[in-house]
C-alpha cells in the first residue's frame, strides 16, 4: 500500500488560510489598514466598489518596501513584525502572524504599487491565486498602494455566500470605524463607488467620535481617565438618556487594538447599574493600555480576543474608572455636601447695629366685602356667594312653567286617537352609548354578553398600527402629512447605509426623507398617522428596533413594520376617553389577528359570569 499522506501546494494552504483571515470583504479592508498603519502611514485612503466585492484599494504614504520585500510579502508566514517567539508577548504592531497578504492574494487578483522614499523607482507586482503574473519596475509615489480585485473569484461558494452589497457595506464601515477611532492622529478618507463618505483629518478622540457618529454626539461624551500600576485607561462614555436598545456603539482597544470582551463589557454595565434603562447599551470607546507581557493576543486569527494575566483587577479598575466619571461629571443623582455647607460662604452677614426689627401694621376697619359702595338698603346686604347665586337665576324664569305647561298640552294633543295616524313624535333615542373604562391608564374594560373583557391597549394599537403599515408597503400608498419645519437627521455610516438600503420601503410607509450629504437626511414629512412625534427620534427608534429584532422568519418589510407599529404605538400610562376606547377597540375587531400581539402574547383576556360566581363561591 503506498504512502497517503502528502504536502499541499501552497496556492490550497493559502486557500485555507484565507477561510479564517478573510471571510468577507471586511476582513480584507482590515488587514490591509492594519498594515498601512504598521508601515508608518500618517495619510491612508480606502476605495471599494461594489461594497468590496470589485476593488478593495488602500493606498498610503508609509515607508513603503524595497523589490525583495514587495515579493517576500506574499509569502505565506513572512512578516517584519516579530523575529523569534518571545517577541509575541512584546507585540505593539497591528499585525504579526504574515498570513493575510498570502490569503489574499490566494483568493484574489492583487496588484502592488510601492516605493521607498529613498529610491528612485518603485515596484508593481501583479498575482492572480498566488501565482505571480508579472513583476516590473516603475515610477510610482513613496508609499504603498494595494488593489485587490475580484475577491473569492476563484471560490465561487465564498463568493455565493457573501450578504447583498448593503450588508458587506456596512461590515466594511464597521471594520473603518474602529480603525479610524483607535488612531485619530492618522488622516483617513473612504470613497464608496466614486462617492467619499468619509473625510477624516487628524484630530482629537473626541473631534474623531464626533465626526464619525453625528454632531449630536458632542454633548452625549463623559471624559473617562485613569491611571494605576497595572493599566492606563482613557476615553469617552455616554450618558445613560442617550443608551440605545441595540449593541454597535461599544469599542474596546488594548493597546489600540479593537477587542471584543464580554468580561470588561460587564464591568461596564455593571458600573451602569441602577441609572440606565431596562435593556438598553450605552456608548463607550475606552483605550486600554497595558504591558504587552501581561496579555496574549495570540488567540484567534482575527487578533479580537485576548487573554490577561490578571483580569479580575482590570475588571475592578475599568468598573471603578467609570464609577468616578459618572459621579464626577453629575450623570448620577448625588448629595454634594460640601457644596451645601460652602454655599453659606456666599451670603455675607451684616454688622448686627445695621439690622432692622420689622414692624407690622394693620387697618382695624377694614373689610374684605366693601367694594367702595354702600348698598342701598342699611338692613339688607347681599354677599358674593349670594350674588353668584341670585345671578346664575334667569330673568324670565316665571315664566318656564308656562312653557312647560304649553308642551305638555301640545303633546298631549298630538296623542289624540283621531291625529296620531297623521303625526310621529321623534323621541331621542333612550339606548345610551356603550362605556368603557380603563385601569391604570394601561387596559379598557368592555362589558360583553357573557362577561368582560381586558385589552391591553398598548399592544391593541401595535396590532392595529402593524397591520396596517403591512398593507401599506404591499400597496406602496404610505399617506403623508407635510412637516412645517423640515428637520435634518444625522445618521453613523452604518445606520446611514441601513436608511439608503430601505429608502424605498420607507417612504411606502409615509415618510419623506432625500439624502444631504454624506450623512445626514432631511425629513419632510412623516406618516400621517403619527401624531406629536419627533421626526428624527422616531426614525432613530426606528433603525434601532430594525436593528434589534433576530427573528429570521421576518422579511424586511414585516420588521420595519413591525419597528415602526412599536415606536407610534399609545404606550402604557396613557389617558383615553371613552370615544377613543370605542375607536380603538373597533379598529382592533377589523384586524386580521385581533388577538394576538405582536410579540406573540394575548391582546385580550376574557373573563365570564361562571368564572366570576366561582371566584365569589357562588352558581351562576
Amino acid at each position: 500500500m503506498s504512502d497517503i499522506i502528502q504536502l499541499l501546494p501552497d496556492s490550497v494552504a493559502n486557500q485555507i488560510a484565507a477561510g479564517e483571515v478573510v471571510q468577507r470583504p471586511a476582513s480584507a479592508v482590515k488587514e490591509l489598514m492594519e498594515n498601512a498603519i504598521d508601515a508608518g502611514a500618517d495619510h491612508i485612503k480606502l476605495i471599494i466598489k461594489d461594497a468590496g466585492k470589485s476593488l478593495i484599494q488602500i493606498i498610503d504614504n508609509g515607508c513603503g518596501m524595497s523589490v525583495t520585500d514587495a515579493r517576500l510579502c506574499f509569502e505565506r508566514h513572512a512578516t517584519s513584525k516579530i523575529r523569534k517567539a518571545e517577541d509575541l508577548f512584546a507585540i505593539r504592531t497591528m499585525g504579526f502572524r504574515g498570513e493575510a497578504m498570502a490569503s489574499i492574494a490566494a483568493i484574489a487578483h492583487v496588484e502592488l504599487r510601492t516605493k521607498r522614499v529613498e529610491d528612485e523607482l518603485g515596484t508593481v507586482i501583479e498575482i492572480e491565486g498566488s501565482e505571480v503574473i508579472q513583476q516590473y519596475p516603475d515610477q510610482v509615489p513613496s508609499g504603498t498602494s494595494i488593489a485587490v480585485k475580484n475577491l473569492f473569484y476563484n471560490i465561487p461558494a465564498r463568493r455565493n455566500f457573501l450578504k447583498s452589497n448593503s450588508v458587506e457595506l456596512k461590515h466594511i464601515l464597521d471594520e473603518f470605524q474602529r480603525i479610524t477611532l483607535a488612531h485619530p492622529q492618522i488622516f483617513f478618507s473612504l470613497h464608496s463607488d466614486g462617492n467619499e463618505i468619509f473625510h477624516l483629518p487628524k484630530e482629537t478622540l473626541k473631534q474623531r467620535i464626533v465626526h464619525l457618529f453625528g454632531n449630536n454626539y458632542n454633548q452625549r461624551l463623559v471624559p473617562v481617565e485613569e491611571t494605576t500600576t497595572i493599566i492606563n485607561i482613557k476615553g469617552f462614555i455616554g450618558k445613560p438618556e442617550f443608551a440605545k436598545k441595540t449593541r454597535g456603539e461599544q469599542f474596546f482597544f488594548v493597546n489600540n487594538r479593537f477587542i471584543k470582551d464580554p468580561y470588561l463589557n460587564h464591568a461596564v454595565m455593571n458600573a451602569y447599574e441602577d441609572i440606565l434603562s431596562a435593556e438598553t447599551f450605552p456608548l463607550y470607546v475606552l483605550f486600554i493600555d497595558i504591558d504587552p507581557a501581561k496579555i496574549d493576543i495570540n488567540v484567534h486569527p482575527t487578533k479580537t480576543e485576548i487573554k490577561y494575566e490578571d483580569e479580575k483587577s482590570i475588571y475592578a479598575i475599568l468598573r471603578s474608572a467609570i464609577k468616578r466619571s459618572i459621579g464626577r461629571f453629575n450623570i448620577a443623582p448625588t448629595l454634594d455636601f460640601e457644596q451645601e455647607t460652602g454655599f453659606d460662604t456666599l451670603i455675607t452677614p451684616k454688622p448686627l447695629d445695621e439690622i432692622q426689627i420689622p414692624t407690622i401694621s394693620f387697618n382695624p376697619n377694614f373689610n374684605p366685602f366693601d367694594d367702595g359702595t354702600k348698598p342701598k338698603n342699611n338692613r339688607s346686604y347681599t354677599y358674593p356667594e349670594q350674588l353668584e347665586r341670585k345671578s346664575s337665576i334667569p330673568q324670565n324664569w316665571d315664566s318656564l312653567y308656562q312653557v312647560t305647561e304649553s308642551l305638555e298640552n301640545e303633546q298631549l294633543h298630538l296623542h289624540s286617537r283621531d291625529e296620531l295616524q297623521d303625526v310621529s313624535i321623534i323621541q331621542p333615542s333612550d339606548q345610551p352609548k356603550k362605556q368603557f373604562f380603563q385601569l391604570h391608564n394601561r387596559y379598557i374594560v368592555s362589558q360583553i354578553h357573557s362577561g368582560f373583557m381586558l385589552i391591553d391597549q398598548q399592544a391593541a394599537h401595535e396590532r392595529i398600527l402593524f397591520e396596517q403599515f403591512q398593507q401599506q408597503l404591499m400597496q406602496h400608498q404610505g399617506v403623508s402629512q407635510q412637516s412645517l419645519f423640515p428637520q435634518t437627521i444625522e445618521l453613523n455610516g452604518s445606520d446611514f447605509a441601513l436608511v439608503e438600503e430601505m429608502l424605498p420601503e420607507i417612504i411606502s410607509l409615509g415618510f419623506q426623507l432625500r439624502p444631504f450629504g454624506k450623512s445626514t437626511y432631511i425629513v419632510d414629512g412623516i406618516p400621517a398617522d403619527l401624531e406629536n412625534i419627533n421626526e428624527s427620534q422616531i426614525i432613530e427608534k426606528l433603525l434601532e428596533d430594525f436593528k434589534n429584532q433576530s427573528d429570521l422568519r421576518l422579511s424586511k418589510r414585516e420588521k420595519l413594520a413591525k419597528s415602526l407599529a412599536k415606536n407610534a404605538a399609545i404606550k402604557a400610562g396613557t389617558k383615553l376617553e371613552n370615544e377613543g376606547m370605542a375607536d380603538l377597540i373597533d379598529r382592533l375587531f377589523a384586524c386580521e389577528s385581533p388577538n394576538i400581539s405582536l410579540n406573540g402574547k394575548p391582546v385580550i383576556i376574557t373573563y365570564t359570569l361562571q368564572e366570576l360566581a366561582e371566584r365569589f363561591g357562588k352558581n351562576v
